[in-house]
C-alpha cells in the first residue's frame, strides 16, 4: 500500500475505539515473563510490529534474532541475551543499524556482558554471549534513551548481586523508568529509587503471575486530537485508566487546555469536545518525547502558536523527527523553527500550502498517524506509506473507518 486518500467524516465523530494494547507495558512483561520461566499467559497482548517481534524472538531464540525496526526489541533484547545462554546475533533495519547503543553495550560490558559490533562501533548489529554477570553497579548518563535505563533494570534481579545503577546528569522520561520499576514489583521484584539518580534492584527472582495489560495512552492521543479538530466529538476508548503508570496519560491533562474533556469510568476514558482554554502553548515533552508529534501537528491546525522544548531524542527515533515535522507542516501551510536539538515551535508564520498535500512518513508510524487526523481540516489529505501504522496500532485505518472517515487505496 503506497498510498491512501483520506477524506472528513459527513457527521460528528462518535464512536467507541478499542486501542491496541501498550506496547511500552507489553515488551517489559514480555521480557519478565521470559526471565520468569512463566507458564500464565500474559493477556491482551499487542498484535503490533514491535511486540510482535518481541514475540517471536524469546519464543524461538534463534541464532540470528532481526528485530526490524523495534528501538525497546533491540534495546531489552540485548541487555536479555547478555545474561541468557547461548550465542546470538540480533540486528535490524537500515534505520536501526543508525540509531545508537553503545552507552547500553558498554554498560552491559562493565557488568560483565560479552557483546561485540559486527558492523559499525556504537551500533547493532550486536553478536552476543550470553554470560553470569560478576558486578553489580554501573553509571550512565541520565539524559540517554530512558530504554536503556529499563533494559538493565530489567534484567537486575536475576543477577547473582543485584543491580545498582548510578544516573548523572540531567534525568529524562522518568514516567518510563517508573513504568518499569512498577511492572518489576508486579511480578515479585525488589526495585526501587534510593535517591533521585540511584535506582536500587535486589538478587530477588521474578515470580510467575498473570498480568493483563491495559490500552495504550500514547494510540489514544491521536483521538485527542481528531476530537479537538471537530465541533462536538464524542469518543469511547476502553482499557484506559485514570491510575496508569503509563506516562503518557498526561494526555488527558495537557488536551484540556486543547478543548478536550476526559471523564473517567471503571474501564474506559469518554473523550468531548469542550471550550478551548489556551491561545498558545509552552510544553517540556521531556518525559513524554511520543506525544510530541500529535501536539505539534493539532496547535498548528488549531492556530495556537506553541514552544515545545525536551525533544532531543526526536533526531534519533525511528527519523529525524523534528526534520520531519518542520517539513510536512510546511506541506499544509505552517512555517515551524527548530532550535538547536530539543526544540521545536511555532509564532503562527505561514506559507503557501500544497494544493493536494500528500503527507511522507518516513517509515515512522507516528507521523502516519499524527497527520491523519489534519484532514478535519481539509477537504482530502493523502498519507503515503500508510502501512507503517502497524508498528504500534495495525488497526488505525479500520478504526478511522469506524469514525466515519473516507479511506481510499491509490
Amino acid at each position: 500500500m503506497k498510498q491512501i486518500k483520506l477524506t472528513a467524516p459527513t457527521s460528528a465523530i462518535g464512536a467507541v475505539i478499542t486501542l491496541p494494547s501498550s506496547k511500552s507495558i507489553c515488551n517489559r512483561a514480555l521480557i519478565i515473563h521470559a526471565l520468569s520461566q512463566g507458564k500464565d499467559e500474559i493477556g491482551n497482548l499487542s498484535d503490533c510490529d514491535d511486540t510482535n517481534v518481541m514475540l517471536r524472538a524469546l519464543q524461538a531464540m534463534p541464532k540470528v534474532i532481526d528485530i526490524q525496526a523495534a528501538g525497546t526489541a533491540m534495546r531489552f533484547l540485548t541487555a536479555y541475551l547478555a545474561i541468557t545462554e547461548g550465542e546470538h546475533i540480533i540486528t535490524g533495519t537500515e534505520r536501526m543499524k543508525q540509531r545508537p547503543i553503545g552507552i547500553l553495550v558498554d554498560a552491559l560490558r562493565s557488568l560483565g556482558a560479552t557483546i561485540n559490533y559486527t558492523e559499525k562501533e556504537g551500533f547493532p548489529p550486536l553478536h552476543i554471549q550470553g554470560s553470569t554477570f560478576h558486578h553489580n553497579e554501573v553509571a550512565l548518563p541520565g539524559n540517554v534513551s530512558s530504554q536503556y535505563i529499563s533494559a538493565l533494570l530489567l534484567i537486575g534481579p536475576m543477577l547473582p548481586k543485584g543491580l545498582r545503577i548510578k544516573l548523572t546528569g540531567e534525568l529524562v522520561s522518568r514516567p518510563y523508568i517508573n513504568l518499569t520499576l512498577q511492572l518489576m514489583k508486579a511480578f515479585g521484584a525488589k526495585a526501587c529509587w534510593s535517591s533521585d539518580c540511584q535506582l536500587e534492584v535486589a538478587p530477588h527472582p521474578y515470580r510467575d503471575t498473570p498480568f493483563c495489560v491495559e490500552s495504550d495512552w500514547s494510540a489514544a492521543s491521536y483521538w485527542y486530537e481528531m476530537v479537538s479538530l471537530t465541533e462536538n466529538g464524542r469518543v469511547e476508548l476502553p482499557r484506559l485508566y485514570a491510575n496508569s503508570f503509563q506516562g503518557d496519560s498526561k494526555v488527558a491533562e495537557l488536551f484540556e487546555g486543547l478543548g478536550v474533556k476526559t471523564s473517567y469510568a471503571s474501564d474506559k476514558v469518554i473523550i468531548e469536545r469542550t471550550r478551548r482554554q489556551l491561545e498558545q502553548m509552552e510544553y517540556d515533552f521531556i518525559d513524554q518525547p511520543d506525544l510530541a508529534q500529535t501536539f505539534v501537528v493539532t496547535c498548528a491546525l488549531l492556530n495556537i502558536p506553541f514552544r515545545f522544548s525536551g525533544l532531543q531524542s526526536l533526531r534519533i527515533k525511528e527519523t529525524d523527527r523534528i526534520s520531519a515535522l518542520i517539513t510536512e507542516l510546511k506541506k499544509l501551510g505552517f512555517t515551524l523553527k527548530a532550535t538547536g536539538d530539543s526544540i521545536l515551535s511555532w509564532d503562527g508564520e505561514r506559507c503557501e500550502p500544497s494544493p493536494c498535500p500528500a503527507i511522507d512518513t518516513y517509515d515512522d508510524h507516528r507521523m502516519a498517524m499524527a497527520f491523519a487526523p489534519a484532514v478535519l481540516r481539509w477537504k482530502e489529505l493523502r498519507i503515503n506509506n500508510p502501512q507503517v501504522v502497524s508498528k504500534s496500532y495495525p488497526l488505525y485505518w479500520e478504526n478511522l473507518k469506524d469514525a466515519g472517515f473516507g479511506i481510499w487505496e491509490e
